[in-house]
């Protein structure tokens, strides 16, 4: 585990875009997979910038999200096929046949799930997973419970995620109550993964995830038994 501390969010977001930056340049066919939030927002930003200089190339890129609301249609705008386009694929010169999100109007869910486990390993896998976490310690949409969850899976959302991201909302009541994502399993399975976290109210669960014991009550905590973790963090270890 390599842990790098930054001044302020914007300096997260250089850094982490900087990991990002260097594993495109030295694999440039990479397969990405990529998070939602206000997290990874400046960290986009950022790429969109060297982009537009010329420093990176995204037009080999693969990219695979971690998860999806279920219900949403991929041009509502608090989808996050919406919001992956609106935050980078429209930016870059990436081929957008090549940006997978879950689908979140699928008719049969348990399908979809297996449809995009078996998409990743097409793929060959996730050479670099970038991750935010939650206030409960989720990864993706894999919430506290009794065990690991393995696979790309459905899952009914907690209360403190629905409050959480009730702000991207009109109200906690339009916040859908499922959402289709990644497993533990999955996410362990990337090559490298990039963590990035920033506030001080993100101290408490940084240091449960990483510092404390490994337990599914805290899903990150099982990033500390991967070989090739990073984390970016600003005001938070």
């Amino acid at each position: 585990m390599k842990i790098i501390r930054a001044k302020d969010y914007a300096d997260m977001s250089r850094k982490a875009a900087n990991i990002i930056a260097a594993q495109i340049i030295l694999k440039p066919d990479s397969v990405l997979g990529l998070a939602t939030g206000s997290s990874p927002v400046g960290t986009y930003k950022q790429l969109i910038d060297w982009y537009n200089k010329g420093d990176i190339d995204f037009s080999q890129i693969t990219s695979v999200n971690l998860d999806e609301y279920v219900g949403l249609s991929g041009d509502h705008e608090q989808s996050y096929r919406y919001f992956m386009n609106d935050n980078l694929f429209n930016h870059v010169n990436i081929d957008k046949a090549r940006t997978h999100v879950p689908n979140g109007k699928a008719e049969d869910m348990d399908a979809e799930c297996q449809r995009y486990e078996e998409l990743i390993r097409s793929l060959g896998g996730v050479d670099l997973q970038l991750l935010g976490i939650g206030h409960d310690g989720h990864i993706g949409f894999n919430e506290p419970a009794p065990d690991f969850p393995t696979i790309t899976h459905c899952v009914e959302l907690n209360e403190m995620t629905i409050k959480a991201n009730a702000r991207f909302f009109g109200s906690e009541s339009e916040v859908p109550t499922h959402a289709v994502t990644m497993g533990i399993q999955t996410i362990m399975r990337a090559r490298k993964v990039l963590l990035i976290a920033n506030g001080a109210d993100k101290k408490e669960i940084m240091e449960k995830a990483f510092f404390g014991p490994v337990t599914p009550a805290v899903p990150a905590s099982i990033l500390q038994m991967h070989p090739d973790l990073t984390i970016v963090t600003a005001d938070t270890i």
